[in-house]
């Protein structure tokens, strides 16, 4: 069942933390079920025998999308801080743009790694390679974060079974839950067994973001059939866009800022939904 925003909002306002669910009950998602499409790659056939790797959290990103892509690398860092391993994947044309810090070990364990992905397929192998690699030393679990150019979904068929967790990043204005949507549209004619989650970013209410949630929501239901959960809001605070300039993560830089805050509220809940997963 997808996570209404009013199930979160005790995360972003201390007045209502009273009605605070209890962990293990906040976040559940249905199991991922393995259904590749078309014959398995040599990455399903020398996964073998292992029965778990890390999720991976497909986060489609543009080339130009600097902001998105920071909050991308802080709820990393800040999904570390909770205890996890995590890994930010991005196509090695990434190298040297503004998007990313210099590859490797970062704050808090937090590692980004570019590989020489060209497409969709070879994108997702990559990140199922790492996830595998990873989940060996990973002891209290963790999240692949994975940084999917859009215009690379819906240009060839992916293997389905790879990827089929995905968070959109979406400012609360007209325009911007449109073009979601029609993203959605792509993300789900290529992927029709995905959950996808949704965060409002850059909003100054609650109102605010819960109004953009339930009109996404309510658009994927009706032409798509595809439920949306919420993994809460991002608040607009100029400590994001100080720290991006600074090129530091906001959680170290400005650590009792709202955007700090609710960073870490958001990477709770992807945390949460990460441990309930069953892969293999």
């Amino acid at each position: 069942m997808p996570r209404d925003l009013a199930d979160v909002l005790h995360y972003f306002l201390p007045e209502l933390e009273e009605s605070t669910p209890s962990p293990e009950n906040a976040s559940e998602l249905p199991a991922p079920s393995a259904n590749p499409s078309g014959p398995p790659t040599d990455f399903q056939r020398r996964r073998g025998s292992h029965s778990s790797a890390l999720p991976i959290l497909g986060l489609p990103i543009g080339t130009q999308d600097v902001v998105r892509a920071a909050l991308a690398w802080n709820l990393a860092i800040e999904t570390a801080r909770l205890g996890a391993a995590t890994v930010l994947v991005a196509p090695e044309s990434d190298r040297g743009s503004p998007l990313w810090p210099e590859p490797g070990i970062g704050p808090l364990g937090c590692e980004l790694v570019f590989c020489p992905a060209k497409d969709i397929t070879s994108l997702y192998e990559a990140a199922a390679e790492i996830a595998l690699r990873r989940a060996g030393s990973a002891k209290r679990g963790g999240v692949v974060f994975l940084r999917i150019p859009p215009e690379w979904i819906g240009r060839d068929a992916a293997p389905q079974s790879l990827v089929r967790w995905f968070l959109f990043l979406s400012a609360a204005r007209h325009e911007d839950l449109r073009d979601t949507l029609a993203f959605a549209r792509k993300m789900v004619s290529q992927h029709p067994d995905a959950e996808i989650g949704l965060s409002v970013h850059g909003v100054s209410s609650i109102a605010e973001a819960r109004k953009a949630y339930e009109s996404l929501a309510k658009s994927m239901r009706h032409e798509l059939s595809q439920d949306l959960v919420s993994y809460g809001l991002l608040v607009d605070d100029l400590h994001v866009y100080r720290a991006i300039a600074a090129q530091r993560p906001i959680g170290l830089a400005h650590p009792q800022s709202p955007a700090a805050r609710a960073l870490g509220d958001v990477a709770r809940l992807i945390y949460e939904d990460a441990r309930s997963r069953v892969l293999g």
